[in-house]
């Protein structure tokens, strides 16, 4: 039976079969022709896959893999691109269900405008606490004094319970949140975070497809949702069980402890995992932050709406240039941004100075 057209595929209904009890999920997609509906077998991720952008990123950047704890079975994955002279980059973060491969776009777009751009992959870690302790470890390794993280979802959870965490002995200089949130409770999974070690891989597979988009998305989406799927495909029982548990136990932010942190918050105002109250609380928490709304974008807006998400990052990034914590190599900056910057620099410390 012949696949679906990539616009077809925009008017498709998910569906997932979980092949007897082993890992495998056969996806399939049920189109609506002249009120029959057929289904047939779509190979995952193709656009993607075969994309020039993400065989240049393949092709260019290596991966690297780095142990910092005692344990050397805790592997941080990353693809570390952009001038190594820069000691404050940018560390992009990925959700439940990603890899550092995720981000392959915002690694292009941002490094050829001159920034340092780390997009890494978790280890297997139970306890936030524990997170935190190898991130930290982690950014001691690659000799980086502070840094800004980029998070999306669970990542935006991680990324600001570190900057709570090293607030004494700040390790994060700004955040941008996409479609993230404060408090793990609005999952209403808490009571069963215990228990997703117990849980089979395709259990747990099936938990986190049930947040991804349903119903009729446009083909950008759906090319986004191929690859997450098939990116999901690659994680194993422990590393997905790891990050539900992480993503569900009981935790909030304390916004007291990184109020010294300049924010930007990229959400999307079609449908996404998290709810409307979820973004509010976001809002409230950080009442000072930049808000960067995209019209459409679902849970991946990093892979469907690249273009307007890299800019989002720039301009959150732009606001440090010309100081020590730029994660932007200084030839990159044009002479007039940076007078610019100073000027902008100035005028902020006469006004502390006065208070």
């Amino acid at each position: 039976m012949r696949s679906p057209s990539r616009k077809s595929r925009a008017k498709c209904v998910w569906q997932l079969h979980n092949i007897k009890a082993a890992d495998y999920f056969l996806q399939t997609v049920a189109c609506r022709h002249g009120g029959v509906v057929t289904l047939s077998r779509v190979e995952l991720m193709e656009e993607i896959k075969v994309s020039p952008d993400y065989n240049w990123f393949r092709s260019t950047v290596p991966l690297k893999r780095i142990i910092v704890d005692d344990d050397d079975s805790k592997v941080w994955s990353l693809y570390d691109a952009g001038p190594k002279s820069i000691r404050c980059p940018i560390i992009l973060l990925p959700p439940v269900s990603g890899t550092a491969e995720v981000f392959f776009q915002q690694v292009l777009a941002l490094t050829g405008w001159g920034y340092r751009v780390i997009s890494l992959q978790y280890p297997v870690y139970w306890d936030l606490m524990e997170f935190c302790d190898g991130f930290r470890k982690l950014l001691d390794h690659l000799q980086l004094d502070k840094v800004h993280l980029f998070g999306a979802s669970l990542g935006g959870f991680l990324a600001q319970k570190f900057a709570e965490y090293t607030h004494k002995s700040p390790r994060v200089h700004s955040l941008v949140l996409c479609n993230s949130f404060s408090d793990t409770s609005i999952f209403n999974q808490t009571w069963t975070s215990n228990s997703f070690w117990l849980m089979p891989a395709f259990m747990l597979k099936k938990i986190v497809l049930g947040n991804f988009a349903k119903g009729p998305v446009d083909p950008k989406m759906a090319d986004a949702i191929d690859f997450m799927v098939d990116r999901l495909e690659t994680l194993n029982q422990s590393e997905l069980a790891s990050r539900l548990t992480l993503n569900c136990q009981n935790s909030y932010v304390e916004p007291h402890k990184i109020k010294d942190v300049a924010v930007t918050i990229i959400d999307v105002f079609d449908q996404s995992a998290l709810s409307l109250e979820a973004k509010e609380e976001m809002y409230k928490l950080y009442p000072n932050a930049r808000r960067a709304h995209l019209k459409t974008g679902g849970n991946f807006p990093y892979l469907c709406r690249s273009a307007e998400v890299n800019l989002y990052i720039q301009i959150h990034l732009r606001q440090f240039h010309g100081t020590r914590y730029a994660a932007i190599n200084p030839a990159m900056v044009s002479a007039e941004e940076l007078e610019v910057q100073e000027s902008h620099l100035s005028k902020n410390q006469d006004s502390d100075d006065e208070q």
